[in-house]
């Protein structure tokens, strides 16, 4: 194998210095720079830089060095940059899969440490705690790698020098040299010369100490030591259990990990020092946040945080530290403010911090509120709004501190200033309704939504509404209202208008904004002047939480602009009758005669306002005119109740007869006819029981008639008649209760039947034989339609005379079918519309279930189609029913009718024919093979068309479940 060029043998092991003839060889050209490179770096030979290595292709070398780089260059190299982006995002996608494949295919050839050892890191969440313990740490596995002490292993003699040193260190001199001998009394003598005495001597003076501090003082009887105190600042200690100094621990070497290695990560410092802070170690915390404030000092959290973790003295000097590294943050600036105690430090640190940051609103609005002083707050803010013309916060404050013609003028201002500011507009309607002048508030606010719309700030409706409700809530109810007319129209559909409206102004009213709600009735009511029902609405708004004199005054322009709706009249004369105002009551009703002079509830209110202040003799006056005006049925019944109450019965009798004579079918005459006679002296039995009959012939379903004539034949011992009467009621009346009941009651039926237990008996027999009667005429009825029904042919079969169907069966299918279409489209289009609402449900359901429901209604339209053409078609043959003969089944009977061939339609539907389900279940039960054969009645065939069906329902389900779980 050839050497590759620039080798030098021996220099992997430092064998350079010496050159051979077997070095030198013969001679050869010089390699090129791109072999030559790495014999060099071999060698350790510096390399020299090729200025044109990282030249520019497209740029030749000093062509354009002096040229200007201009516009047009700028543009060109724009789209030659969007035309590399362009063809890098076409190929962006195989560009990315065959990066992708590479990588996979070189992490397989060459797998990080970290994939090779997963499977073991997997392993060691399985790692009990004595299996932690027992490994050994990183010193005992270095083993005899690493270097040993020269020194291991030997000894040395000890020099005498240390022996003796050590010797005498730790003994005890009794003796005194001379100069200690010179003068003997300054120093004297005592008999205790043991150390361990002296140490048990100074235990017993400590505990002397101790006890007295604890007993106190002799004199005052007061102690030093507050015990409880003590016990409670015990008991005040948290105690951390073992998982939560686990937890710090482990946090704390995942932030010590951190701020290492990532030192200008400002949050690791800061977490860091609320760590060590809650683990109760204050001074660690505070000196890990110098350190991160060292390493992050261009970060306003971490000065934040080293002042909060400090004393205040500290935090002032470090909040200093910290405006000198960010003069421009505004919350170093209001932590140095919270800091201060006093109101005239605080806005002097306020005002040091609007010399670098002119610009805060927040600032601003704190040195204003600290002023006390209205005229210095207004000269500040005069200030900031030059500073800052573009807060309309400031702009606010300022006019609510002006006079209202100052105000006024710096509203404009700060209305041209910043033009897209709506609530501006609203100030200046405000300001306006202080002043008075309310006419001006509604063509302010007309003008702010007409300004804003130019100037691009276009509000929606549910904004609108919130600042109309603010503007109440705030004590503006004029402007409210003005919001609410300038902006009600928005959005809204001319078809959806009056339900919006009158939901809007249901929400208002629930919330407490009365004066907002009045206005949304104004103006649903200029925009639907003819609408009573907004009238009524309003009108109970102005009853429950309005003055009487609003409501009249609401009440009197409804019935002018709607004089036919008769309850509008009768609430303003009920109203004023309630004022006790009984004259404008009666005009209210005189001018309500005069709109509708044919209302009865307007010519019963008078007759009642009359009868109620005493006035009869007018009551019956105006009841004799209502029963020549209107003449209807109800005044009929009121005046002959008018005159049993107030004339004789001969009186009342032949009102209620004249009354009969008009409205024969009136079965509350009829019963007034018949109480009037029983209640003559004595009771005319006949003359009540004939008018009782009359009335049950003219009035059939009245049942309280058919029971009072039950009771009269009561009453006079009839009791068969009175049974006979409460029968045919129930016949007439057969889903009324009050008849059942008196049917099953033991008072009312045994009690008329009562001689004997065998007369009681008879009742409930009688009723039981009367409906099998009625049951089996309807069974035979059935029965002999059917058989007189054309006959649909079938093969022949051994059970085909068991399975057949007519004409009259393929018609109650398509009923059934018919049915459950029509009601499976009206919930369509109700989901439908419920959706395009952006409703979850509505009667016909929820909206989920709109899928179900369509494919529902698909089926019974596909099998309503077929059995309709099934139909038709036995029609087209025109096969006459059989005659009444056919009930017998004699060898003398006709032959039954039947066609010739089978409907073509019905060879698509299933054998036997589909039951159509209840409109409530969606389940498709009808599979829809195409037959080519003629339907065969046979067991098997049944049989396999049951499976079918059933494997249709199951596999109906399982679609419906997989789409439920889509949806």
């Amino acid at each position: 194998m050839k050497a590759p060029a620039s080798y030098v043998a021996g220099l992997g092991r430092g064998a350079s210095g010496f050159t051979t003839r077997s070095d030198i060889g013969p001679a050869r050209e010089a390699a090129a720079d791109e072999v030559a490179d790495p014999g060099k770096e071999a060698r350790g030979e510096e390399l020299e830089a090729n200025p044109d290595a990282f030249q520019d292709p497209e740029n030749e070398t000093g062509l354009f060095a002096g040229m200007v780089y201009e516009a047009d260059d700028e543009e060109a190299d724009r789209i030659y940059e969007a035309v590399d982006a362009k063809i890098d995002e076409r190929r962006k996608t195989r560009r990315e899969a065959r990066e992708k494949e590479e990588e996979e295919k070189f992490r397989a050839s060459r797998p990080t440490i970290q994939s090779q050892f997963a499977d073991l890191k997997r392993g060691l969440a399985d790692m009990t705690d004595d299996q932690w313990e027992s490994l050994p740490e990183v010193n005992n596995l270095v083993g005899n790698r690493a270097k040993k002490s020269k020194f291991e292993g030997r000894s040395f003699a000890v020099p005498d020098s240390i022996v003796l040193g050590s010797a005498g260190q730790n003994a005890l001199e009794t003796s005194l040299d001379a100069e200690q001998m010179a003068n003997g009394l300054e120093t004297p003598a005592t008999d205790m010369k043991d150390f361990a005495e002296i140490g048990q001597a100074r235990g017993a003076m400590l505990k002397i100490k101790l006890e007295q501090m604890a007993s106190g003082d002799s004199a005052s009887g007061s102690s030093t030591i507050d015990p409880k105190g003590y016990l409670t600042g015990l008991q005040s200690q948290v105690l951390k259990t073992d998982a939560e100094i686990g937890d710090i621990k482990r946090a704390r070497a995942l932030l010590q990990s951190l701020i290492k290695t990532n030192p200008k990560h400002a949050p690791g410092w800061v977490a860091a020092a609320w760590l060590e802070n809650v683990a109760g170690k204050s001074v660690q915390a505070r000196k890990i946040i110098a350190q991160g404030c060292e390493h992050c000092s261009k970060n306003e959290d971490v000065w934040i945080a080293a002042s909060e973790l400090n004393i205040a003295e500290n935090a002032k000097v470090i909040l200093a530290n910290a405006v000198q590294e960010l003069p421009q943050s505004v919350r170093v600036w209001m932590r140095a403010v919270e800091l201060e105690q006093e109101p005239k430090a605080k806005k002097r640190v306020l005002r040091k911090a609007l010399e670098y940051i002119p610009a805060s609103v927040k600032l601003w609005k704190e040195t204003v509120k600290l002023e006390e002083n209205p005229d210095d707050a207004r000269i500040l803010l005069a200030r900031a709004v030059e500073v800052i013309p573009h807060s309309q916060e400031l702009w606010l404050a300022l006019a609510r501190l002006e006079t209202p013609d100052r105000a006024r003028q710096v509203l404009n201002k700060a209305r041209r200033t910043i033009p897209t500011s709506h609530e501006i507009w609203i100030a200046a309607g405000r300001l306006q309704e202080q002043e008075g002048n309310h006419e001006q508030v509604d063509a302010i606010i007309t003008n702010a939504v007409s300004q804003l719309a130019k100037n691009g700030a276009i509000l929606s409706r549910e904004q609108w509404l919130g600042e109309a409700e603010k503007a109440e809530s705030q004590g503006s109810v004029i402007t409210s209202q003005a919001i609410l007319k300038a902006t009600l129209h928005i959005d809204v559909d001319d078809d959806d208008r009056q339900d919006v409206w009158l939901e809007d102004a249901q929400s208002m009213e629930s919330k407490g904004l009365y004066g907002s709600a009045r206005a949304v009735y104004a103006y649903a009511l200029n925009v639907f002047p003819q609408k009573q029902a907004i009238w009524r609405k309003a009108a109970e708004l102005e009853k429950a939480h309005g003055t009487r004199e609003a409501l009249l005054a609401l009440l009197d322009r409804a019935v002018a602009s709607v004089p036919n709706a008769e309850v509008l009249w009768l609430m303003s004369a009920k109203e004023s009758w309630l004022a006790d105002d009984v004259p404008a009551s009666r005009a209210t009703l005189g001018r309500a005669f005069a709109a509708n002079p044919e209302s009865e509830g307007i010519w019963l209110a008078a007759i009642k306002l009359e009868a109620e202040n005493g006035q009869i003799e007018a009551a019956r006056q105006l009841m004799t005119r209502a029963r020549d005006v209107a003449g209807s049925e109800r005044i009929w019944i009121k005046s002959a109740t008018f005159d049993r109450q107030h004339t004789t019965p001969e009186a009342t009798l032949a009102t209620v007869k004249l009354g009969l004579s008009r409205y024969p079918t009136s079965a509350k005459l009829h019963m007034m006819h018949g109480q009037l006679l029983l209640a003559q002296s004595p009771p005319n039995t006949s003359g009540a029981r004939e008018a009782f009959a009359a009335g049950v012939k003219k009035c059939p379903t009245a049942p309280a008639l058919w029971i009072m004539s039950s009771r009269l034949e009561e009453q006079v011992g009839v009791r068969i008649k009175a049974r006979a009467l409460l029968e045919k009621a129930r016949s007439h009346n057969s889903k009324n209760e009050d008849l059942s009941r008196l049917r099953n009651d033991k008072e009312s039926i045994a009690t008329l039947t009562h001689p004997g237990a065998r007369t009681g008996a008879i009742g409930p027999m009688a009723a039981f034989i009367v409906a099998a009667i009625f049951q089996g005429t309807i069974s035979i009825h059935n029965l002999v339609q059917d058989r007189r029904s054309p006959l649909l042919p079938t093969p022949p079969s051994e059970n085909s005379a068991s399975h057949h169907i007519t004409e009259r069966n393929l018609k109650r299918t398509l009923r059934e079918w018919e049915h459950r279409l029509m009601v499976l489209e009206a919930k369509v289009r109700g989901l439908k519309l419920a959706k395009s609402k952006g409703l979850d449900a509505c009667w016909a359901g929820p909206v989920r279930s709109l899928r179900t429901i369509r494919k529902a209604r698909e089926e019974s339209r596909w099998v309503t189609e077929r059995l309709r053409r099934a139909l038709d078609w036995c029609r087209a043959q025109d096969v006459q029913k059989g005659g009444y003969g056919l009930i017998t089944k004699s060898r003398s009977s006709p032959k039954r009718p039947s066609h010739t061939a089978t409907p073509p339609a019905l060879f698509e539907l299933p054998y036997p024919l589909p039951i159509a389900l209840p409109p409530s279940d969606y389940k498709l039960t009808v599979v829809r093979p195409q037959i080519e054969c003629p339907p065969l009645y046979s067991s098997e065939l049944l049989e396999g068309e049951k499976a079918l069906c059933r494997t249709a329902i199951e596999r109906t389900d399982s679609l419906e479940s997989l789409e439920s779980d889509e949806e």
